[in-house]
């Protein structure tokens, strides 16, 4: 049935180009396009990107595109070591990474407030929760960051943005890379990437990436390891036609790296002193986060004609968790100040998910208005299925554990089968950029959806949604753009309300301005945007005892949230910088509990900035050397009841700061990174519920690289 559906949107999309094919003469040739482009002198070694396409789903300027966009190349991602995709988006403006502290489980951020969704090749990644592998940033070539609602394009999802990762591919040209690093934690790790021809005419092109790790992590008796696989493969199957295949075969073995500590030994005094950061509150022996996933991508481009062309894009995967935890729960000291009692947590879940977006690209000119038209049809059909069981609470003291006294831990033969849920989403979209007299451009983008949630032994549900996107742009003489839009999201909620109503889905609009400029005859790239956000049908306490359901919710809860985004990418000869700075005020606006109205979003600080430089001097040969500093502001999470007082629970901002060194000789490169230089011991949020998380400790890693 799937293959069906996706078979089907192509043969509507080719029958309707064919249509088009044949109202239309071509107007020019890529030939002529490509000599109308202009060509931008690269000498930043990649550092900067100026052209993504999740913003519009097809290849364009960032300083073209009327949203705020930022994009990481693959040689930013080796500049700033980063191992992680969280790692990698911390000096990203508006972003903050790592809300929840350090956590093994996954890679998480909240952009101008919200949790983004994350896709890989601009098909949907993540389903459910806790059943998902964490993504390699070996394996990619680029990362995108989309901000603010993007449904139009992408369906369901945050008001945020969303995170697009972008696989490597198969390249002509034979080259490869050998990658060792050792680190602290007992980090060891071996990477390899080669690519190149695979036949005479360079038809077939081929590419293989492998990573192995072996390491412990800053919390006592949690690993870090993990195997990674990524064949790829493309093939010419004509002048027209190019078919690209993308695996993925993952294993990674690890545990619960965040521990919820409560207020109290971590940001409030307590008499036996702070908690340490690397106290590990589970069991070891029984504490595991192991995940395994197997995907596979297919990616067909065809050149109709001059002027239009499809694109196919697909993928399977395949992916299972065993989760075995415990916690500490409520997150309080008993009467000692110095003893948890624990939560012990067994889960076995899996996610299967078939995504498919199909495109039709078109350029046509009416008059003085060019168009570059996209037509679309994307299918997702995921299965998730969350087994669990919990066991017996047990004490910890978390100033002096003892392990291996813990009783009554879940097995598997505790394991409760529970309902499967299988959800379905069917969109269509149309989208217009129009340049108008080479010095407007308007971009106008409509979608409709059908979002269903099929739970085992239940009752589907359909949600629809309708959402859109209009932005303009003014290229000015000397490089300055300045823009405006408006775009829309939509995020589907499961279940009823208090009053038995099927929800609705989450709305989220965005009005947003701002200016970009590429100075001529530079490589620099700076965007500034203000922006303000208004989540609605957000849902919240009931308060009504003569509701049928007085302990439901309903959905007339609020959020707005407003900013000002600074984001600077600046390259010289011998230096490059980027740099950002946000201020985000997010605020829920509307609750049934009128204690929340005005209350600011958990984990959201109201101001951040960061500025990492790398000098790369010509007379010192192949010596670099680079620095970065990360401010965090504030977060809170509205009024506590702390030992009998009602106090304003306010997690303190902290500055970090990160440092690279390293030498480049023929094919040979050395490299030294440390994260956190100064050991700092700081907490990224503390939440209302009573817990609160630790950030990265000082973390050391030196590279061996050999090119060919």
């Amino acid at each position: 049935m799937k293959i069906q559906k996706s078979l089907l949107a192509v043969s509507v999309l080719a029958a309707l180009t064919s249509t088009v094919a044949l109202a239309e003469e071509p107007q020019q040739t890529k030939k002529e396009k490509e000599e109308m482009m202009e060509t931008i002198e690269v000498s930043s070694r990649g550092l900067i990107s100026y052209v993504s396409a999740t913003g519009s789903k097809s290849d364009t300027p960032i300083i073209e595109t009327p949203l705020s966009v930022s994009v990481l190349t693959e040689a930013r991602i080796e500049d700033l070591g980063a191992v992680t995709v969280q790692d990698a988006i911390g000096y990203v403006a508006g972003l903050y990474n790592g809300p929840y502290g350090v956590d093994t489980r996954g890679d998480w951020a909240q952009i101008r407030g919200v949790a983004p969704v994350q896709y890989l090749d601009g098909l949907k990644s993540l389903f459910g929760y806790y059943n998902n592998v964490r993504v390699n940033p070996y394996s990619l070539g680029q990362i995108e960051i989309l901000k603010g609602p993007s449904s139009v394009l992408y369906g369901q999802g945050s008001t945020g943005g969303i995170i697009n990762l972008v696989s490597k591919r198969p390249q002509a040209e034979t080259q490869g890379e050998f990658w060792a690093q050792l680190g602290n934690y007992s980090r060891k790790q071996v990477a390899g990437d080669i690519t190149g021809a695979l036949n005479q005419d360079a038809s077939l092109t081929g590419r293989f990436i492998g990573l192995y790790r072996d390491s412990d992590t800053q919390t006592d008796y949690v690993p870090d390891n993990s195997l990674v696989l990524n064949p790829s493969i493309s093939l010419h199957a004509s002048e027209d036609t190019k078919i690209t295949l993308i695996g993925n075969i993952q294993r990674n073995e690890s545990g619960s790296s965040t521990q919820f500590f409560p207020w109290q030994g971590t940001l409030f005094p307590n008499e036996f002193g702070q908690i340490d950061s690397s106290t590990f509150v589970s069991e070891p022996g029984f504490d595991k986060y192991d995940t395994e996933q197997d995907a596979l991508t297919a990616i067909v481009e065809h050149d109709i004609n001059l002027n239009w062309h499809l694109r196919f894009a697909s993928r399977y995967s395949d992916s299972h968790a065993d989760y075995n935890t415990m916690y500490g729960w409520p997150p309080v000291f008993a009467e000692d100040n110095r003893t948890v009692s624990r939560v012990s947590y067994l889960s076995r879940a899996d996610a299967n998910a078939w995504t498919t977006d199909v495109q039709l690209h078109g350029s046509v000119i009416t008059g003085a208005v060019e168009h570059d038209l996209v037509f679309g049809l994307d299918f997702q059909d995921a299965y998730t299925d969350n087994d669990y069981a919990y066991g017996a609470m047990n004490p910890l003291d978390l100033y002096a554990p003892e392990y291996g006294q813990a009783t009554g831990l879940p097995t598997e033969a505790d394991v409760t089968d529970l309902p499967s849920t299988t959800t379905y989403q069917l969109g269509f979209y149309a989208q217009d950029n129009m340049r108008i007299a080479d010095k407007w451009l308007v971009s106008a983008a409509l979608r409709r959806d059908r979002a269903t949630t099929n739970p085992e032994g239940g009752s589907a549900t359909d949600q629809y949604a309708t959402t859109g996107r209009l932005g303009a742009m003014y290229l000015m003489d000397g490089g300055v753009s300045p823009y405006f839009s408006y775009s829309e999201s939509f995020s589907p909620l499961i279940g009823r309300d208090a009053y038995d109503n099927a929800y609705v889905p989450l709305e989220g609009k965005q009005w947003e301005a701002g200016v970009k400029y590429q100075p001529q005859g530079t490589e620099h790239l700076i965007t500034l945007s203000a922006y303000q956000i208004t989540e609605e049908n957000r849902t919240t306490q009931v308060n009504d005892p003569d509701a049928p359901n007085p302990n439901g919710q309903i959905q007339v809860g609020e959020v707005e949230i407003e900013g000002v985004e600074l984001e600077a990418q600046l390259a010289w000869e011998s230096m490059d910088v980027y740099a950002s700075y946000a201020y985000t005020d997010a605020v829920i606006s509307k609750s049934n509990n009128p204690s929340e109205v005005g209350k600011t979003l958990s984990a959201t600080p109201d101001q951040q900035a960061s500025v990492w430089a790398t000098y790369r001097p010509e007379s010192w040969g192949g010596f670099k050397v680079g620095a970065g500093v990360r401010y965090v502001g504030n977060t809170s999470d509205g009024y506590v009841n702390y030992n009998g007082e009602n106090i304003f629970l306010e997690t303190p901002s902290y500055t970090l700061f990160d440092a690279m060194i390293g030498y480049e000789w023929d094919n040979y490169s050395f490299s030294l990174d440390v994260d956190n230089l100064t050991d700092k011991t700081v907490l990224t949020s503390c939440l209302a519920r009573g817990d609160c998380f630790y950030g990265q400790q000082r973390t050391i890693m030196a590279n061996f690289r050999y090119n060919f």
